[in-house]
């Protein structure tokens, strides 16, 4: 039977982590840059503008802990995955933009090896890409489809091969496999281990991070909290799956929630038999998205998407866990790798991550208010919420860089429906997924109402 124990996660209850911990705030304090959440966007913020302006006075308030939020916990991948299509980015932008856009997301992820290493961040990082399984002929179409897609955009081998049955496999020894895709732009590692490591990194280069310090209204150049009011010539606003929670931002991004489980550590043989020897992530081309890493340690960390939205964009520590949708995702895990047999599964846990209407992030920063913020990742928060805040410390000091002319920079999504309009939609698009996957492992053939949705989306 199934031991399962009940932290924040299972990178949280990994013995050789080092939590940070730090106080919450006390009273009313005054800053140059007062940042909103104390995970990847605002440590990643604030560790540019101190690098660039060490003098600069920097405090971040996090309701929680430090990497509390989906990308803290969850996957562990740092992908150059980036949630627009191009074709959705060229239309808004032109194509040489969206092809400046994803060479940045790909430069972020050597970029990111290399301040881990200097800054002798311990988080596990192997860029070992990423493998995307086809396991029926619609996912082999795609396949087939995505990578002439990039080819068409000038991107070639160096960001995405097509695979076939045996090169596949040789990476992910999954069932019914018949091709798939590889991209060497992607690194596993250990989420909780980045964010507290990068958390001391900030605090040493001078920031004050508060803990436990829930912000309850964001105001013009003010902070206000449950300890005390925060003052600042700039407001960053760096809450992504949480962003719901604040009136003004109530309809700007929803909160969806992606579940997660963990296997005990595996045996050398059940290891050579499964494959992942670099640590590839791995995934399939199913629509209703599952992704895994085979840990440090040993394990499988796998998670996926099912959950439902949740009416009013409501968030709850209790939606983490939803038992039906950890029994799928261990089913699905036994299913693609039989060796697991009756391997026990110890942690079972998740995160919501932050959608916007038109599923394409944004950065923002308005001199005038001195009001910014960044968001909507869609679940691929690791290097675009590194992206994100290089381009916010850029906009802030105003530094002379590329990164303040991307085309995700000062561009500004929809609001969601009301309710129940968001909740009917939303709910029925997952539905729509789960079911046109279904569809195509029974027929083979790809699944006109998914890709009628992808359309509808803008991808």
């Amino acid at each position: 039977m199934n031991t399962i124990h009940q932290p924040l996660s299972l990178w949280h209850d990994d013995p050789s982590l080092t939590p940070f911990s730090s106080t919450p705030l006390e009273g009313d304090v005054a800053a140059d840059v007062a940042i909103v959440g104390a995970g990847y966007t605002g440590l990643w913020t604030a560790y540019f503008l101190l690098k660039e302006n060490p003098a600069l006075n920097v405090v971040i308030c996090e309701a929680e802990t430090v990497g509390y939020g989906a990308s803290g916990r969850n996957g562990g991948w740092c992908s150059a995955l980036f949630p627009a299509s191009m074709k959705k980015i060229a239309s808004l932008s032109s194509r040489d933009e969206a092809i400046r856009l994803q060479r940045a997301m790909n430069a972020s992820i050597e970029e990111m090896g290399v301040i881990i290493s200097a800054e002798k961040l311990d988080c596990d990082w192997k860029q070992g890409g990423y493998v995307s399984l086809a396991r029926n002929e619609a996912q082999l179409v795609r396949s087939r489809n995505e990578v002439a897609g990039w080819n068409s955009w000038g991107f070639g081998d160096e960001h995405m091969q097509l695979l076939s049955k045996k090169e596949a496999s040789e990476r992910a020894n999954a069932t019914e496999v018949i091709g798939g895709t590889y991209t060497p732009n992607c690194a596993a590692m250990h989420p909780a281990k980045l964010a507290s490591g990068l958390a001391r990194v900030v605090q040493g280069l001078g920031a004050k991070i508060y803990e436990h310090t829930r912000v309850t209204r964001i105001a013009e150049r003010r902070l206000e909290t449950e300890r005390g009011t925060v003052r600042a010539d700039v407001i960053i606003r760096a809450t992504e799956g949480f962003t719901a929670e604040f009136k003004e931002s109530h309809r700007a991004i929803i909160p969806m929630y992606s579940l997660m489980v963990a296997t005990e550590p595996l045996s050398k043989s059940q290891l050579d038999e499964i494959g992942l020897g670099e640590r590839e992530t791995f995934s399939d081309k199913r629509h209703l998205r599952i992704y895994g890493q085979r840990t440090k340690d040993g394990r499988l960390a796998f998670g996926g998407r099912g959950a439902p939205y949740h009416y009013g964009s409501k968030v709850s520590p209790s939606f983490d866990r939803d038992e039906g949708v950890h029994d799928m995702l261990r089913g699905i895990l036994r299913e693609l790798f039989p060796v697991l047999g009756d391997t026990k599964f110890t942690h079972a846990w998740g995160g919501n991550l932050g959608i916007p209407r038109d599923w394409y992030p944004s950065v923002t920063f308005d001199r005038r208010t001195g009001f910014g913020q960044a968001g909507g990742y869609v679940g691929d928060g690791v290097s675009t919420a590194y992206v994100a805040g290089k381009t916010l410390a850029a906009e802030i000091l105003e530094t002379d860089s590329d990164m303040r002319t991307l085309p995700w920079v000062g561009r500004h999504s929809p609001n969601w429906e009301i309710e129940p309009l968001r909740w009917l939609g939303v709910n029925a698009v997952t539905q729509a997924f789960a079911q046109s996957d279904r569809d195509e492992a029974r027929t083979g053939r790809p699944a006109g109402i998914a890709s009628a949705v992808w359309r509808f989306i803008g991808h």
